[in-house]
């Protein structure tokens, strides 16, 4: 019975999570209230907080969820591709995907979702960030190892991840309209290109 509840559980926090996600969807993009969440559930805000201490947690939960898998895809492909500059194309892919699949979570990488919420919010997109910027960085570090000249794997790793959140920026300012992906092989083109020596 105990186990029972158990999944009861999750599967209602899986519910929350992917509501709001789905009200982060909305091309205007409001400010997403317990009170809006609870109603789209069609239960009280009371029935949210035995699932999540706050809205906080709530948002919390999608990092989580974007964290995982993103990191998920990127070893995956660090695991499976030994060329570097391969590495790099798929990773860079990879993240204007997530976004495109997921509209939603574009607002809460860009931080949009997250304005006037707990600023510890913000800390974490930015660090999951820094991680992503780390992985394209290590991946340009092996394409180096393998005789490709990179010009400074530091600058080519900022620049790309400057550009991969200006296309997730871009699509959540757009309603959604402009997909990250466009023209996605010319940009990666001049990236990689321009990253070299």
């Amino acid at each position: 019975m105990a186990a029972i509840n158990k999944e009861v559980r999750a599967n209602r926090k899986q519910q929350i999570l992917e509501t709001l996600a789905s009200m982060l969807q909305t091309p205007r993009g409001e400010k997403i209230t317990t009170a809006a969440l609870a109603g789209k559930l069609e239960v009280s805000e009371a029935a949210l907080y035995r699932h999540f201490a706050n809205k906080a947690k709530m948002f919390e939960g999608l990092i989580e969820f974007i964290e995982s898998a993103l990191f998920g895809v990127i070893n995956k492909i660090t695991t499976d591709e030994t060329d570097g500059l391969k590495q790099v194309q798929l990773m860079l892919t990879t993240m204007l995907k997530f976004a495109e699949r997921n509209p939603g979570m574009s607002r809460v990488l860009i931080g949009d979702a997250l304005v006037n919420e707990n600023e510890a919010l913000q800390s974490r997109i930015n660090q999951l960030i820094d991680r992503l910027e780390a992985s394209v960085k290590q991946s340009l570090r092996i394409a180096e190892a393998q005789g490709n000249k990179i010009t400074d794997a530091s600058i080519a790793a900022n620049t790309m991840i400057s550009f991969v959140v200006g296309r997730w920026h871009s699509f959540a300012k757009s309603g959604f309209k402009r997909k990250p992906s466009e023209q996605i092989e010319q940009h990666l083109a001049l990236l990689i290109t321009g990253s070299l020596q």
